[in-house]
């Protein structure tokens, strides 16, 4: 990847990902964060997977971001644009709604200011 390339989707990574590595890790723990999502065949979902491996990716500095990561950056970005243009089926709860704890699995809580 360009170097250009490579720093428009970390920047935007990191606008999408808005919780920190220990808040998202705390927020896997949840049963909430585990009741949503496509599982992936192993019994966890494709974005609790994801939120792992975003944890990893934010304790790196640039410089030790590999192609992979810059991969898995770029399906993040991917999937918090797309997700977070449907928005929730429910309008009043959005708070506990399916939707954000979705998002929240892949660092993007649509709540946080």
């Amino acid at each position: 990847m360009t170097t250009k390339a490579s720093d428009d989707i970390y920047h935007q990574f990191k606008n999408d990902v808005n919780m920190t590595a220990s808040e998202l890790e705390k927020w896997l723990k949840t049963e909430e964060s585990k009741s949503v999502g496509q599982d992936s065949g192993d019994g966890e979902s494709i974005g609790h997977q994801s939120g792992r491996r975003i944890i990893d990716i934010l304790h790196k500095k640039k410089a030790d971001i590999s192609a992979a990561d810059e991969e898995h950056m770029h399906k993040v970005h991917s999937y918090v644009s797309r997700h977070s243009a449907q928005g929730p089926h429910d309008k009043k709860d959005v708070e506990t709604s399916r939707w954000r704890y979705s998002l929240m699995n892949w660092g993007h809580d649509p709540l946080k200011k």
